[in-house]
């Protein structure tokens, strides 16, 4: 019971902060913003975006939904000037692909470790969803404030 509780909980959160990042995507009045990097500010929202939708859909689409998703990490940061309705596509997709993924998960697994090998630990998965949603929230904030920054 804990455990459905646990995988309806963290999917809410992840969809509410994909939904929450496409809505900052969309509120850059320039295409050419979510590109801007300048100053102390290392990554583009563009980058963030990219980024935090390769993250999602390698660990939870192509570890645990078998989705054959490959991702390529150094390009989520290399890339530039895709267009606002290709990155919004992207959100959406990620969506769809955690979502799949949680409705098939066997909750009976959430106290198992990771399949995958991430840091110098091992975790569970229950461990390593809550990080992922940890990181999602965190770059979310960085996407935010460059919005505002450079807007």
């Amino acid at each position: 019971m804990i455990e459905q509780q646990f995988i309806e909980s963290i999917g809410k959160l992840i969809d509410r902060d994909l939904n929450k990042l496409a809505e900052e995507i969309r509120q850059y009045p320039t295409e050419e913003g979510i590109w801007v990097v300048k100053g102390d500010i290392k990554n583009s929202a563009g980058n963030l975006c990219l980024h935090l939708c390769g993250n999602l859909q390698h660990f939870f689409g192509a570890v645990l939904g078998k989705t054959g998703y490959v991702r390529n990490r150094e390009n989520e940061f290399a890339t530039t000037g895709i267009p606002k309705t290709q990155l919004l596509a992207e959100i959406q997709n990620t969506r769809d692909t955690v979502n799949k993924t949680l409705q098939k998960f066997d909750t009976s697994k959430v106290s198992d470790a990771y399949p995958e090998k991430v840091f110098d630990y091992p975790m569970t998965n229950m461990h390593f969803f809550i990080h992922l949603a940890a990181h999602l929230g965190y770059h979310l904030g960085q996407v935010n404030y460059h919005r505002r920054l450079v807007g």
